[in-house]
């Protein structure tokens, strides 16, 4: 402390001769200068352009969760196991909401400490007021900035649960909602977007590569690995018409997700609107040509799958790269998705339910990496990849994405083991049989 307040009074005294030096050399103003009042900088002032888009692109993203996710991941499960995979998606959103406005917003956004996570000065939302801007969003309120990231906090988790449908306990995966957005989500968003040691090393994640999907489905592995196999590892979708319902919206309120990251009105938000729509397109029809002559057939399935890989891989990239950039991560994530999921996994044998690794963990990473390869910026001047003159920043994205592989592959571990003593994790081989949405819920989502 006194080696700081030394420092401070060095400081101060320089300042001081520095500014008394000036005075002496400085020349008499003119009649007309010394009458013009100096110009003081403006104060930050809430647009109200930016504040309904904000609003909206925050409903668009919740959207995503409850009916989309929940739908996509419902139509694809087992019927005797519909309802208790919505359950998982819907529960997920209402417990974020609560627990994001008591402490992972100051948490995740709050003051840096060290890198590695936000102060609690904001615990319960002190000190924030209807006029008050946040940091990092100096035109629109800070509750819409909170809600909006909530949102992402929100379907982060739920995107996990793909991995453990049909075999884990409904008690267990509120605990697990609980642990792993305070112990891998919280920490993570701050080292990205919160001021911590990833943004101050430079790396690239636009609206969630690393934060989001590399980190909800690297933890959907370790999971699936954890809890084991299904008894029936078959995947047939008990109505491909929610599924397709799903991903529409889906395709729908990542619109918000990628183009809200823009965080205002403007033509950045343009780009990464028209990089998420072509990157979903160009890899939905790639991941089915490449199930066409695989399989010898273009599912229904199969395209809509392509089109969450693309909006997964896009994510990162979608307000950095020029169309060609999105062009390329879109076939990328297409093609490379598809054979993670149809190639890759039967060889390996894990059980990844609903494919939430093979698409949002690899398409995830893909997209991360390739940020560092396509980043253009005439698009966005904060991103310069390796195409544009800076090779360095590749290795960056790819240092980012290792740390948050390694960092959440262990925390899920530990979450799992705790989960594990304290109330079990996988459901008796009865009610796996009968179905969790009988033996977890007492409900059927069909009565016909």
């Amino acid at each position: 402390m006194r080696r700081l307040l030394s420092i401070l009074m060095i400081i101060g005294l320089l300042g001081f001769a520095g500014l008394a030096f000036a005075e002496d050399q400085a020349q008499p103003l003119s009649p007309t200068l010394v009458e013009q009042p100096a110009t003081a900088p403006a104060p930050l002032k809430i647009d109200t352009g930016d504040t309904a888009w904000m609003i909206v692109a925050t409903a668009f993203v919740m959207l995503m969760t409850i009916p989309g996710l929940a739908l996509f991941y419902g139509g694809l499960s087992k019927r005797k196991d519909t309802l208790n995979t919505i359950a998982m998606s819907f529960v997920t959103f209402c417990i974020v909401s609560v627990l994001w406005v008591v402490y992972g917003y100051t948490f995740a956004f709050g003051t840096d400490i060290s890198g590695i996570i936000g102060s609690p000065a904001k615990i319960l939302l002190a000190g924030v007021g209807v006029n008050s801007i946040a940091d990092a969003a100096k035109t629109i309120p800070e509750y819409i900035f909170i809600v909006y990231q909530l949102t992402f906090a929100a379907i982060t988790v739920a995107l996990a649960s793909g991995a453990y449908i049909e075999r884990m306990k409904f008690s267990a995966w509120v605990l697990f909602s609980i642990l792993w957005m305070t112990l891998a989500y919280l920490p993570i968003a701050h080292w990205v977007w919160g001021g911590g040691f990833l943004a101050r090393l430079g790396a690239l994640d636009f609206a969630g590569g690393t934060v989001v999907h590399i980190n909800a489905g690297i933890a959907a592995l370790v999971g699936a690995l954890i809890l084991g196999k299904r008894r029936e590892m078959t995947l047939i979708p008990n109505n491909l018409t929610l599924v397709v319902t799903g991903a529409g919206l889906l395709w729908f309120g990542w619109f918000g997700f990628n183009a809200g990251s823009a965080l205002a009105a403007n033509g950045l938000a343009g780009a990464a609107f028209i990089n998420t729509n072509t990157a979903t397109a160009v890899a939905a029809v790639a991941w089915m040509l490449t199930e066409w002559m695989h399989s010898k057939k273009p599912t229904v399935l199969g395209l809509a799958s392509g089109a969450v890989a693309g909006l997964v891989a896009i994510t990162p990239a979608a307000g950095f790269v020029n169309i060609t950039g999105a062009l390329i991560i879109g076939i990328a994530a297409g093609v490379v998705s598809f054979l993670s999921v149809a190639v890759i996994k039967p060889k390996l044998g894990y059980d990844d339910t609903l494919d939430a690794f093979g698409i949002h963990g690899v398409a995830g990473t893909l997209g991360a990496i390739l940020t560092g390869v396509f980043a253009d910026p005439s698009i966005n001047e904060a991103g310069k990849g390796l195409l544009y003159g800076n090779p360095g920043q590749l290795w960056t994205q790819i240092i980012a994405a290792g740390v948050t592989i390694v960092y959440t592959a262990v925390v899920t571990v530990i979450i799992f083991m705790i989960i594990k003593v304290f109330i079990g994790l996988r459901v008796d081989v009865e009610e796996e049989i009968e179905g969790l949405d009988e033996s977890q819920h007492g409900e059927k989502a069909y009565n016909l």
